[in-house]
């Protein structure tokens, strides 16, 4: 990623300067957050159920900015120089996803449709539903990658790094918001049991090649 400056000898506008590192950084953001992944779909889970949207929606945009500020800190180039401590977060997000992907797994087998809130089975506690968005947050080898060592050596190529980084943090933050706040507009489809079967098995498949390429990659680092 080449730094951006005028060739022409003239000094670039600071604000200028500014909004584009702020643009480029919050495309390479989305970039790096739009896919399906243990995170992303377990948002996407909770906001069709309703279910403690907005605090599964803080702790991923959360915890997404302050990742992507460390990384701006250049933390992310000593996380990438200790092989130890790479590897004991990447077996400990193996866990995490194959535990996951089990449990989406045992939802498929068992599908429920969505149902109006008479007949609803009682919500998650709230301190279960955060736990299990930290752990799918901070126990993800992936996030570390992408938001501490990928996007902080991304950023660090800009004159103003903290304006990339503020780019990214706001993709974050609007794309966790759309998917939980909007996952509404799909219940229509969950309404029926054999949908939640069709999501729950993607899930589950989807976790266990992320953990297996994970194991792979690891075992090819040694």
């Amino acid at each position: 990623m080449r730094n951006i400056r005028w060739t022409t000898g003239r000094a670039v506008p600071s604000v200028v300067l500014v909004i584009s590192t702020l643009a480029a950084g919050l495309v390479f953001g989305l970039g790096l957050i739009v896919a399906i992944g243990a995170q992303n779909a377990f948002v996407l889970r909770q906001g069709l159920r309703r279910e403690h949207v907005a605090i599964v929606v803080a702790i991923c945009a959360l915890s997404d900015v302050l990742l992507i500020c460390l990384g701006a800190a250049g933390v992310g180039a000593v996380v990438a120089s200790n092989r130890t401590l790479l590897t004991v977060v990447t077996l400990a997000g193996v866990a995490v996803l194959l535990w996951y992907g089990a449990s989406a797994a045992r939802r498929a087998l068992r599908p429920q449709a969505l149902v109006t809130q008479d007949g609803a089975a009682p919500a998650a506690p709230a301190s279960k539903v955060a736990l299990t968005a930290l752990a799918l947050t901070w126990l993800n080898p992936h996030v570390y990658l992408d938001t501490v060592v990928l996007l902080g050596s991304v950023s660090a190529s800009y004159a103003r790094p903290w304006a990339f980084a503020a780019g990214a943090a706001i993709g974050s933050v609007v794309w966790f918001s759309a998917v939980g706040f909007g996952a509404r507009l799909l219940r229509p489809v969950f309404a029926r049991p054999t949908a939640w079967r069709v999501f729950d098995v993607g899930v589950a498949v989807v976790m266990v090649v992320i953990a297996t390429s994970l194991l792979l990659g690891l075992r090819g680092a040694h």
